[in-house]
């Protein structure tokens, strides 16, 4: 497969964002987003997804975290979607049942090119730390509308808001990673239509 690297630079008057991804990378991970939360998601995802990730955010954080978790998802879903080309040669479909302590998460993927978002995942409680909770389905619409995903999530179990967030970002970095791996059986983009 062709090198599935892309970089993303992204400058609006509430975020200034630089991100790499390379998706047949090893895990390795380099996040500074100023939301510790955030930056602490961000690394599971890159060891789940096996993909190298680097992120560097400076937003309007005096107002809160919104713009910033917001943007970053956009330019992760930009990202994916420019590594990925024509999405030649991938599986396509990826999911996970993934368990965190009294968690349980199911997330499913199919990067077949029509964006869908589909969120069932009630959080426990509205903040972690600082962090709101309500952020964390707004990162993933815009890493599913960008990356031009269909994006399902439904948690099954869980009291922990902390161990819900942690298993959705951690399924759906091993849904993606199943999605995007490329399939030897496959011989071009699959799809019966031909295209993506």
């Amino acid at each position: 497969m062709p090198n599935r690297h892309a970089e993303i630079t992204r400058t609006t008057k509430e975020t200034e964002i630089r991100l790499e991804l390379d998706l047949d990378g090893t895990g390795q991970a380099k996040i500074e987003t100023g939301i510790g939360f955030l930056d602490h998601m961000l690394e599971g995802f890159a060891r789940h997804a096996s993909c190298d990730l680097m992120v560097r955010c400076k937003g309007d954080l005096h107002v809160d975290d919104h713009h910033s978790t917001e943007d970053v998802g956009i330019c992760l879903g930009m990202a994916i979607d420019k590594a990925l080309g024509n999405r030649s040669g991938i599986r396509r479909y990826g999911h996970a049942i993934l368990p965190m302590d009294e968690a349980l998460v199911l997330c499913a993927i199919d990067l077949g090119g029509r964006p869908y978002f589909a969120w069932e995942a009630a959080m426990p409680t509205p903040k972690v730390g600082t962090f709101d909770t309500e952020l964390v389905p707004e990162f993933w619409r815009s890493v599913a509308t960008l990356g031009r995903m269909n994006l399902h999530v439904k948690v099954l179990a869980g009291s922990n808001t902390h161990h819900v967030i942690e298993a959705i970002f951690k399924g759906l970095a091993r849904a993606l990673r199943d999605a995007w791996e490329a399939d030897p059986r496959c011989g071009g983009v699959p799809s019966t239509k031909g295209s993506l």
